[in-house]
């Protein structure tokens, strides 16, 4: 029996699962498959590498895949900086999946995905916030991404922990009032907004928790609630905020530019924070094209390594991949 011959091994890792796909030179989807992290944020280094060939093992076999891989394109949470990219990719070089390794921010997956040119902005709004761009001269552009210690606010995290304050502060008087005093510690199953930061504080309650509550004060917003709508406005303000310094410093603000957005917060329907958000990004990216993303962001990985072996971009292999992952 025939075996298919991959070209390109293609890993979106996040901070709590891994989407990996294998798609050969000429665009097909062979395997995909989602498995826990393998960040080196969250588990020893060389117990990610074992997880990984464990996993590269199941999508070759899932996909009938035989022989050597020409490149490994991996998107990972924690390549932030020089050191954290020279150790995975020295890292994932030993593991032995490919024959080269690539690895970028999981960022660049999303954007090459969600763009239809292959440049422009992306912003990530799950846990936490990041943007990062691509010129269209192949210039980038990024933010540190590493939380309140590089200036970033937002996120299911952000928001959460906003929600918490603003519910406390109503409760005992130094804040306005506000339906978020009653349902946060509902929404988590305790009795008062103060009891939820007991909780988190003596370590019985997990921090990580408060990323159930963005959900929360997005319908709250739009039932009309003063206080949640404006932790809402904020995140739209920051957000665009962060789109229009990537675009400004690739030098692409008075261009028509792509602006990606993506991660778990904008799984949200309420039309007040993208009228906000799209108000925001046309003050200062007046030919933005925003766009939603609604594909895996490993996508973009695959066509990265396309891109690296010299596919054409938007070619006949790329219109294949972007059709298999449609379809699958």
């Amino acid at each position: 029996m025939s075996r298919a011959r991959a070209a390109v091994l293609a890993v979106d890792g996040g901070n709590s699962k891994t989407d990996l796909a294998l798609v050969s030179r000429s665009g097909d989807l062979l395997a995909l498959l989602n498995g826990p992290t393998i960040s080196h944020q969250q588990v020893p280094i060389e117990a990610a590498m074992e997880r990984l060939r464990g996993f590269v093992a199941d999508a070759r076999s899932d996909g009938g895949v035989d022989g050597p891989i020409a490149i490994g394109s991996f998107c990972l949470a924690g390549a932030d900086f020089p050191p954290d990219v020279r150790l995975l990719r020295e890292a994932l070089g030993a593991a032995g999946v490919a024959e080269r390794i690539e690895v970028r921010n999981d960022a660049f997956a999303a954007l090459r995905a969600g763009s239809p040119t292959g440049w422009g902005v992306v912003v990530i709004c799950g846990a936490g916030v990041n943007a990062v761009g691509v010129g269209p001269d192949g210039r980038e552009a990024r933010l540190a991404a590493v939380g309140d210690l590089s200036g970033d606010w937002g996120g299911g995290m952000g928001v959460g922990r906003e929600a918490l304050a603003v519910a406390v502060r109503a409760r005992d008087g130094r804040g306005p009032s506000t339906a978020l005093s009653a349902l946060v510690p509902q929404t988590v199953g305790l009795r008062r907004p103060i009891d939820v930061t007991r909780a988190m504080y003596d370590g019985r309650m997990s921090q990580r928790r408060l990323e159930e509550l963005s959900p929360l004060v997005f319908r709250t917003a739009a039932e009309g609630d003063a206080v949640a709508r404006s932790i809402v406005d904020r995140l739209a303000d920051e957000l665009a905020v962060m789109a229009i310094a990537i675009a400004r410093r690739l030098r692409v603000a008075s261009r028509e530019v792509d602006v990606v957005l993506t991660g778990g917060v904008f799984r949200t329907e309420e039309p007040g924070f993208y009228a906000r958000l799209g108000e925001r990004l046309a003050g200062g990216l007046p030919r933005a094209q925003v766009h939603r993303l609604t594909a895996r962001p490993v996508l973009g990985a695959a066509l990265l390594g396309l891109d690296a072996l010299g596919a054409a971009r938007g070619g006949a292999a790329e219109r294949r991949l972007r059709e298999d992952f449609r379809t699958r």
